[in-house]
Protein backbone atom coordinates (compact mmCIF):
# COMPACT_ATOMS: atom_id res chain seq x y z
CA UNK A 1 0.00 0.00 0.00
CA UNK A 2 1.80 3.24 -0.88
CA UNK A 3 1.04 6.38 1.32
CA UNK A 4 1.77 10.08 0.20
CA UNK A 5 5.45 11.25 0.95
CA UNK A 6 6.19 12.48 4.38
CA UNK A 7 8.10 15.37 5.11
CA UNK A 8 11.78 14.57 6.34
CA UNK A 9 12.29 15.82 10.02
CA UNK A 10 14.66 15.25 12.70
CA UNK A 11 12.28 15.24 15.29
CA UNK A 12 9.00 13.30 14.33
CA UNK A 13 9.06 9.88 12.09
CA UNK A 14 5.79 8.30 10.96
CA UNK A 15 4.91 4.76 10.90
CA UNK A 16 2.22 3.32 9.06
CA UNK A 17 0.18 0.04 9.58
CA UNK A 18 -2.02 -0.79 6.64
CA UNK A 19 -4.70 2.80 7.25
CA UNK A 20 -3.31 4.04 10.09
CA UNK A 21 -0.80 6.53 10.63
CA UNK A 22 1.50 6.61 13.81
CA UNK A 23 2.75 9.82 14.63
CA UNK A 24 5.92 9.62 17.02
CA UNK A 25 7.67 12.81 18.91
CA UNK A 26 10.75 11.58 18.37
CA UNK A 27 12.95 13.82 20.51
CA UNK A 28 13.52 11.48 23.27
CA UNK A 29 16.53 13.10 24.69
CA UNK A 30 14.73 16.34 25.52
CA UNK A 31 11.53 14.55 26.74
CA UNK A 32 9.79 16.04 23.56
CA UNK A 33 9.97 19.34 24.40
CA UNK A 34 8.75 21.74 21.91
CA UNK A 35 10.97 23.27 20.32
CA UNK A 36 11.65 25.17 16.45
CA UNK A 37 11.86 22.05 14.80
CA UNK A 38 8.52 20.27 16.12
CA UNK A 39 6.81 23.46 16.01
CA UNK A 40 7.26 23.70 12.01
CA UNK A 41 7.83 19.82 11.18
CA UNK A 42 4.41 18.61 13.05
CA UNK A 43 1.82 20.94 10.69
CA UNK A 44 3.78 20.03 7.60
CA UNK A 45 3.24 15.87 8.76
CA UNK A 46 -0.27 16.52 9.69
CA UNK A 47 -1.10 18.04 6.24
CA UNK A 48 0.70 15.36 4.18
CA UNK A 49 -1.62 12.86 5.89
CA UNK A 50 -4.60 15.11 5.64
CA UNK A 51 -4.13 14.23 1.79
CA UNK A 52 -3.11 10.97 1.98
CA UNK A 53 -6.19 8.56 1.30
CA UNK A 54 -4.11 5.10 2.23
CA UNK A 55 -4.69 7.04 5.60
CA UNK A 56 -7.87 6.59 7.57
CA UNK A 57 -6.35 7.36 11.12
CA UNK A 58 -4.29 9.00 12.75
CA UNK A 59 -2.41 8.06 16.43
CA UNK A 60 0.37 10.56 18.01
CA UNK A 61 2.62 9.46 20.31
CA UNK A 62 5.90 9.99 21.67
CA UNK A 63 9.03 8.05 22.17
CA UNK A 64 11.25 8.13 25.56
CA UNK A 65 9.94 8.74 29.57
CA UNK A 66 7.94 11.68 28.19
CA UNK A 67 4.96 12.11 25.88
CA UNK A 68 5.67 16.02 25.92
CA UNK A 69 7.03 18.44 28.97
CA UNK A 70 5.68 21.41 26.74
CA UNK A 71 7.57 24.28 24.94
CA UNK A 72 11.16 24.24 25.08
CA UNK A 73 12.20 27.51 27.59
CA UNK A 74 15.94 26.80 26.90
CA UNK A 75 14.90 27.45 23.09
CA UNK A 76 12.13 29.74 22.93
CA UNK A 77 12.79 31.60 26.13
CA UNK A 78 15.13 34.07 25.17
CA UNK A 79 12.36 34.57 21.83
CA UNK A 80 9.65 35.26 24.10
CA UNK A 81 11.65 37.63 26.20
CA UNK A 82 12.42 39.28 23.58
CA UNK A 83 9.00 39.91 22.04
CA UNK A 84 8.50 37.35 19.90
CA UNK A 85 12.09 37.76 18.32
CA UNK A 86 15.28 35.78 17.94
CA UNK A 87 17.97 38.00 19.93
CA UNK A 88 20.29 36.95 18.27
CA UNK A 89 19.23 37.96 14.83
CA UNK A 90 20.74 40.89 13.35
CA UNK A 91 16.75 42.50 12.03
CA UNK A 92 15.86 43.96 15.58
CA UNK A 93 11.93 45.24 15.65
CA UNK A 94 12.59 49.20 15.86
CA UNK A 95 9.88 49.88 17.88
CA UNK A 96 6.81 48.45 20.63
CA UNK A 97 4.33 48.17 17.84
CA UNK A 98 6.95 46.27 15.62
CA UNK A 99 7.70 43.88 18.63
CA UNK A 100 4.39 43.42 19.35
CA UNK A 101 3.81 42.77 15.36
CA UNK A 102 6.02 40.17 16.13
CA UNK A 103 4.94 38.66 19.22
CA UNK A 104 1.39 38.33 17.73
CA UNK A 105 3.08 36.61 14.17
CA UNK A 106 4.59 33.74 16.71
CA UNK A 107 1.87 33.00 18.05
CA UNK A 108 -0.11 32.75 15.23
CA UNK A 109 2.55 30.50 13.99
CA UNK A 110 2.85 28.50 17.02
CA UNK A 111 -0.73 28.19 17.28
CA UNK A 112 -0.85 26.85 13.57
CA UNK A 113 0.90 23.81 15.14
CA UNK A 114 -2.13 22.32 17.16
CA UNK A 115 -5.09 23.50 14.71
CA UNK A 116 -3.84 21.30 11.99
CA UNK A 117 -4.50 18.39 14.17
CA UNK A 118 -7.75 19.86 14.82
CA UNK A 119 -8.36 20.65 11.55
CA UNK A 120 -7.39 16.96 10.14
CA UNK A 121 -10.24 15.75 8.20
CA UNK A 122 -8.93 11.78 9.48
CA UNK A 123 -9.73 11.46 13.06
CA UNK A 124 -6.75 11.73 15.18
CA UNK A 125 -6.06 9.86 18.45
CA UNK A 126 -3.45 10.40 21.58
CA UNK A 127 -1.11 7.75 22.95
CA UNK A 128 -0.11 9.49 26.49
CA UNK A 129 2.50 8.33 28.93
CA UNK A 130 4.67 10.12 31.06
CA UNK A 131 4.19 13.84 31.15
CA UNK A 132 1.69 15.64 29.30
CA UNK A 133 2.95 19.66 30.33
CA UNK A 134 1.58 22.72 28.62
CA UNK A 135 2.12 22.64 24.76
CA UNK A 136 1.31 18.76 25.46
CA UNK A 137 -2.55 19.85 26.69
CA UNK A 138 -2.77 21.99 23.85
CA UNK A 139 -1.85 19.35 21.38
CA UNK A 140 -4.20 16.41 23.05
CA UNK A 141 -7.22 18.63 23.21
CA UNK A 142 -7.02 19.45 19.44
CA UNK A 143 -7.16 15.00 19.01
CA UNK A 144 -10.86 13.65 19.03
CA UNK A 145 -9.64 10.71 21.39
CA UNK A 146 -7.42 10.13 24.24
CA UNK A 147 -5.80 7.26 26.02
CA UNK A 148 -3.22 7.68 28.27
CA UNK A 149 -1.22 4.95 30.97
CA UNK A 150 -1.60 5.16 34.41
CA UNK A 151 1.83 6.88 34.91
CA UNK A 152 0.92 10.07 32.45
CA UNK A 153 0.73 13.12 34.46
CA UNK A 154 -1.56 16.30 33.00
CA UNK A 155 -1.15 20.18 33.27
CA UNK A 156 -1.60 23.44 32.27
CA UNK A 157 1.29 24.92 33.51
CA UNK A 158 1.36 28.66 31.73
CA UNK A 159 -0.15 30.10 35.11
CA UNK A 160 3.00 28.79 36.97
CA UNK A 161 5.33 30.65 33.81
CA UNK A 162 3.54 33.64 33.95
CA UNK A 163 2.05 33.23 30.74
CA UNK A 164 -1.86 32.86 29.44
CA UNK A 165 -1.97 29.67 27.64
CA UNK A 166 -2.08 31.36 23.70
CA UNK A 167 -2.10 28.18 21.24
CA UNK A 168 -4.90 25.78 21.74
CA UNK A 169 -6.18 24.76 25.84
CA UNK A 170 -8.29 27.68 26.41
CA UNK A 171 -10.47 27.27 23.35
CA UNK A 172 -10.28 23.72 23.22
CA UNK A 173 -10.74 22.38 26.85
CA UNK A 174 -13.95 23.93 27.59
CA UNK A 175 -15.69 21.80 24.79
CA UNK A 176 -14.00 19.07 26.90
CA UNK A 177 -14.18 19.37 30.68
CA UNK A 178 -16.83 20.86 32.84
CA UNK A 179 -16.30 24.79 33.84
CA UNK A 180 -15.57 24.14 37.50
CA UNK A 181 -12.64 21.55 36.50
CA UNK A 182 -11.61 23.78 34.01
CA UNK A 183 -11.06 26.97 36.05
CA UNK A 184 -9.04 24.83 38.97
CA UNK A 185 -6.94 23.21 36.10
CA UNK A 186 -5.66 26.13 34.13
CA UNK A 187 -5.62 29.02 37.56
CA UNK A 188 -3.69 26.08 39.63
CA UNK A 189 -1.47 24.89 37.18
CA UNK A 190 -1.12 21.75 39.27
CA UNK A 191 -0.29 18.04 38.38
CA UNK A 192 -3.58 15.51 37.66
CA UNK A 193 -3.07 12.36 37.68
CA UNK A 194 -4.28 9.75 35.04
CA UNK A 195 -7.29 8.98 37.04
CA UNK A 196 -8.19 12.38 38.08
CA UNK A 197 -7.92 13.50 34.03
CA UNK A 198 -10.04 10.22 32.99
CA UNK A 199 -12.74 11.49 35.90
CA UNK A 200 -12.85 14.92 34.39
CA UNK A 201 -13.48 13.38 30.69
CA UNK A 202 -10.02 14.89 29.41
CA UNK A 203 -8.84 11.19 29.00
CA UNK A 204 -11.02 8.93 27.04
CA UNK A 205 -9.49 5.09 28.55
CA UNK A 206 -6.56 4.83 31.16
CA UNK A 207 -4.26 1.52 30.58
CA UNK A 208 -1.49 0.11 32.78
CA UNK A 209 1.58 1.77 31.04
CA UNK A 210 2.91 3.31 27.60
CA UNK A 211 2.36 -0.28 25.70
CA UNK A 212 -1.32 -0.80 26.53
CA UNK A 213 -1.70 3.28 25.66
CA UNK A 214 -0.68 2.66 22.21
CA UNK A 215 -2.16 -0.90 21.47
CA UNK A 216 -5.36 0.56 22.36
CA UNK A 217 -4.99 3.26 20.73
CA UNK A 218 -3.77 1.11 17.49
CA UNK A 219 -6.97 -1.43 18.20
CA UNK A 220 -9.17 1.68 18.13
CA UNK A 221 -7.46 3.37 14.84
CA UNK A 222 -7.91 -0.05 12.98
CA UNK A 223 -11.68 -0.24 14.21
CA UNK A 224 -12.04 3.44 12.47
CA UNK A 225 -9.72 2.20 9.29
CA UNK A 226 -11.93 -0.79 8.75
CA UNK A 227 -15.36 1.45 8.57
CA UNK A 228 -15.71 3.76 5.38
CA UNK A 229 -13.61 6.64 5.19
CA UNK A 230 -16.37 8.59 3.90
CA UNK A 231 -18.61 7.70 6.44
CA UNK A 232 -15.68 8.53 9.14
CA UNK A 233 -14.56 11.55 7.61
CA UNK A 234 -18.08 13.12 6.73
CA UNK A 235 -19.37 11.98 10.45
CA UNK A 236 -15.84 14.01 11.88
CA UNK A 237 -17.31 17.06 9.73
CA UNK A 238 -20.81 16.91 10.89
CA UNK A 239 -19.42 16.76 14.17
CA UNK A 240 -17.40 19.82 14.21
CA UNK A 241 -19.90 21.67 11.50
CA UNK A 242 -22.23 21.47 14.62
CA UNK A 243 -20.45 23.11 17.03
CA UNK A 244 -21.01 26.65 16.18
CA UNK A 245 -24.87 26.05 14.73
CA UNK A 246 -28.26 25.11 15.94
CA UNK A 247 -29.68 22.28 15.95
CA UNK A 248 -32.11 22.66 13.25
CA UNK A 249 -29.10 24.53 11.48
CA UNK A 250 -26.98 21.39 12.30
CA UNK A 251 -30.04 18.62 11.04
CA UNK A 252 -30.06 20.53 7.56
CA UNK A 253 -26.17 20.62 7.11
CA UNK A 254 -26.54 16.44 7.17
CA UNK A 255 -29.07 16.52 5.04
CA UNK A 256 -27.24 18.39 2.80
CA UNK A 257 -23.93 16.29 3.66
CA UNK A 258 -25.15 13.24 2.45
CA UNK A 259 -27.60 14.39 -0.28
CA UNK A 260 -24.16 15.15 -1.59
CA UNK A 261 -22.03 11.97 -0.17
CA UNK A 262 -25.06 9.43 0.50
CA UNK A 263 -24.85 7.35 -2.93
CA UNK A 264 -21.47 6.18 -2.85
CA UNK A 265 -19.74 2.94 -4.09
CA UNK A 266 -18.83 2.42 0.22
CA UNK A 267 -22.60 2.34 0.64
CA UNK A 268 -23.44 -0.50 -2.17
CA UNK A 269 -20.52 -2.07 -0.69
CA UNK A 270 -22.11 -2.07 2.52
CA UNK A 271 -25.31 -3.46 1.50
CA UNK A 272 -23.45 -6.13 -0.52
CA UNK A 273 -21.10 -7.11 2.59
CA UNK A 274 -24.30 -7.56 4.36
CA UNK A 275 -26.30 -9.59 2.14
CA UNK A 276 -23.61 -11.69 1.70
CA UNK A 277 -22.67 -12.03 5.31
CA UNK A 278 -18.65 -10.77 4.71
CA UNK A 279 -16.54 -7.97 5.82
CA UNK A 280 -17.27 -4.90 3.80
CA UNK A 281 -13.78 -3.68 1.68
CA UNK A 282 -14.11 0.18 1.67
CA UNK A 283 -12.07 1.88 -0.61
CA UNK A 284 -13.73 5.56 -0.02
CA UNK A 285 -15.61 6.01 -3.49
Amino acid sequence: MEHALIPPSDVITVEFDDHVAIVWLDRPDQRNAFAEELWADLPMVMDALDTDDNTRAIIIAARGQSFTVGIDLKAFGPTLLNGGTDPSSPDQPTSDIAKRRATYALVKRLQRTFTSIAESSKPVIAAIHGHCIGAGVDLITACDIRYASQDAIFSVRETKLAIVADVGTLQRLPKIINPGHLAEMVYSGRDYTADEAAGMGLVTKVLPDAAGALGAAKETASEIAANSPLSVQGSKAVLNGGETRTVEEALDYVALWNTAFLQSNDLLEAVMAYTQKRPPEFKGE
